[in-house]
């Protein structure tokens, strides 16, 4: 047997900030989770797999209309026509309580009913999958606890969504620890709800897959499903295939020794280069940030809109598409041991700008100004909340912008 595990599909997710703050590539994102579920099923397709796993968060929420529905069943229709079989299990972004509208599911679908853990075994399979959806979004005892014992003979599956024993930036929500897991005595435990892969145990293995399509910047690097080949009731293969359509990546270039314009420009444009040939002819949103000593720190952090309108242009002629989402500028200016004049006055000013006092009442100042600055706005700007390290990029920034104004100045 060929098994597909999927999970974290999120149809439909409204992503309506960054698309707003996208431009011209909005509609990439706004369509970025479809293309990415058609992608995983073309390649069932064209494998041949027996049973597709989708273990929670198939949707974002409640449908707004019932395109997202049929959409989703126009793509099981394809995989009904060859005879593959879907088992799902609702998560906590469609728990069955929070979804309004729905359509009828195909025979080929399987969905686990949600007031206790059931088992199914779909005719033709020597398989077994027990799963439970969820009635609810908050969800906190541990489901598993229900789960039926294995069935003698036949490859055993648990069908889970869950944070497991607890993930950093998921909600615990249905906990359970790998140990009981593993004395569940299946064969292999499909997970979802954790964006990133990651393999909990292997023999028997519990495997997080990992969303289908990352959302924003904190979900970098490839994103998909994974293949279980099983041979003689033992899984011979286990393999992570990439379905993304929208690559997230974090990318900081180090423009340290860079004395021109030009230099700068022509090692942000050798790096956006690299990246799109890492994500192998997929679209990029990249957070770019600007490191290093260099003689145009002044430029760069003196003047971010042009900064950043630079390198947006680099972007457009980067060879394929990418979007910058975020352009950061945490240069310094090189180490001078015969500093100018200027440059002794704005170290004076820097040690003042360090003492408490006066941070102190700079923090209060930005504070109260903020509550003038709509919410959205600030947290785009990544001032929610101002914290240490936002109150240092920000003075960073002001000392770059008075350099360069002042030194600029014919007087």
């Amino acid at each position: 047997m060929r098994i597909l595990h999927a999970a974290d599909i999120h149809l439909d997710s409204p992503l309506s900030g960054l698309i707003a703050r996208a431009g011209g590539q909005g509609a990439d994102l706004a369509t970025a989770t479809r293309r990415a579920f058609t992608a995983m099923i073309d390649y069932a397709l064209e494998a041949g797999v027996d049973l597709v796993l989708i273990a929670g968060d198939l949707y974002d929420g409640d449908w707004r209309d019932f395109s997202t529905g049929l959409f989703f069943l126009s793509q099981m229709a394809r995989l009904e026509r060859q005879g593959i079989r879907v088992a799902v299990v609702q998560g906590n972004h469609d728990a069955e309580n929070r979804m309004t509208r729905s359509l009828r599911w195909p025979p080929t679908v399987k969905v686990f009913r949600s007031d206790r853990a059931e088992t199914w075994i779909p005719e033709g399979l020597e398989v077994a999958i027990h799963g439970r959806s969820f009635p609810r979004r908050d969800v906190t005892e541990d489901l598993s606890a229900g789960y039926p014992p294995p069935v003698a003979g036949l490859f055993n599956i648990g069908l889970l969504h869950t944070a497991a024993d607890g993930r950093l930036g998921h909600t615990p929500y249905a906990p359970c620890d790998v140990p009981t897991l593993v004395g569940k005595g299946y064969d292999y435990w499909a997970l979802g709800h954790v964006h990133g892969r990651a393999i909990l145990h292997e023999r028997p293995w519990v495997v997080f897959s990992g969303n289908l399509q990352a959302r924003h910047i904190n979900e970098p690097g490839a994103k998909g499903a994974t293949l279980l080949t099983v041979d003689g009731g033992e899984i011979s293969a286990l393999e992570a295939l990439s379905f993304d359509v929208l690559r997230w990546v974090r990318l900081e270039v180090d423009l340290g020794g860079c004395a021109s314009p030009q230099q700068v420009y022509g090692r942000i444009e050798t790096a956006l280069a690299e990246a799109l040939t890492q994500a192998e002819g997929r679209a990029l949103a990249v957070r770019l940030t600007l490191s290093g000593a260099t003689a145009v720190h002044d430029l760069l952090a003196g003047d971010p809109e042009r900064t950043t309108a630079e390198c947006l242009a680099l972007a457009e002629r980067a060879g394929g598409e990418v979007w910058l989402e975020k352009v950061g500028v945490a240069t310094t200016p090189p180490r001078q041991d015969d500093a100018p004049a200027a440059d002794e006055l704005f170290a004076v000013v820097a040690r003042i700008l360090e003492a408490p006092e006066e941070r102190a009442i700079l923090r209060a100042d930005l504070e109260q100004a903020l509550t003038r600055v709509p919410p959205a706005v600030r947290q785009a700007a990544g001032l929610t909340p101002l914290d240490e390290q936002a109150l240092a990029g920000l003075l960073a920034a002001a000392e770059a912008t008075l350099r360069r104004r002042l030194l600029d100045s014919p007087d």
